[in-house]
């Protein structure tokens, strides 16, 4: 037992040594700055012209969870006015995406947002055949997840998204419509299966604790 266990933390040491010099490169591979002090358990690449701001304590990351050593998060905010905006006690697991391109993508406070996570603010190419190569700001439009959302792994969140607070979005979803305060939604597009509130015996929003 006392081997296993100097073997166990043995491994942990080795770990956070290589974690530290991939996310030392991954900061270095970063042209967009972000404001606050994101805790980052994975590499983050920062992009773009715009804004990133993390308010409070934001997690980047999580061990054991899978691809931890392997992959890492990416957040652009790519033109000038863009702006990505993610709020305290908030925590994002492996190889999350959010790419804002003209709008701005809002995350509030307390949400949990699983592995694989991609939240897009445009479609980045026009639909019409002989306009594809242009992205025109007029076609992006805004993404809010509001406070103590759960967000499940391999969710896509497309623009003009609003995510009511409390509500989880079942693993592998794609949430293409607003989906209210205080329920369960999945699939391909996403749609609601179960209010949270009603089950639990609740006439209005809980506050969430601080």
């Amino acid at each position: 037992m006392p081997r296993m266990r100097a073997k166990r933390l043995a491994i942990r040491k080795l770990i956070s040594i290589i974690q530290f010099i991939r996310i030392l490169f991954y900061r270095l591979l970063s042209t967009c700055p972000i404001k606050g002090k994101p805790i980052r358990n994975q590499p983050v690449q920062s992009l773009g012209l715009g804004t990133i701001e993390c308010k409070g304590r934001v997690h980047f990351g999580y061990f054991p969870s899978p691809f931890f050593l392997n992959g890492y998060c990416y957040v652009e905010s790519r033109n000038a006015n863009a702006r990505i905006t993610i709020g305290n006690r908030t925590w994002i697991n492996n190889n999350f995406v959010a790419i804002c391109e003209h709008k701005s993508i809002t995350i509030g406070e307390d949400v949990l947002i699983g592995p694989f996570v991609e939240i897009f603010d445009s479609n980045f190419h026009a639909l019409e055949p002989d306009k594809r190569g242009s992205s025109p700001p007029e076609d992006a439009d805004d993404v809010i997840i509001e406070n103590n959302v759960f967000i499940g792994s391999n969710v896509k969140i497309r623009k003009g998204v609003t995510i009511g607070r409390d509500s989880i979005i079942a693993s592998g979803s794609i949430v293409t419509k607003d989906v209210p305060a205080g329920v369960i939604a999945g699939g391909n597009p996403a749609r609601i299966l179960k209010s949270l509130y009603y089950a639990e015996g609740l006439s209005r929003i809980p506050e969430v604790s601080k």
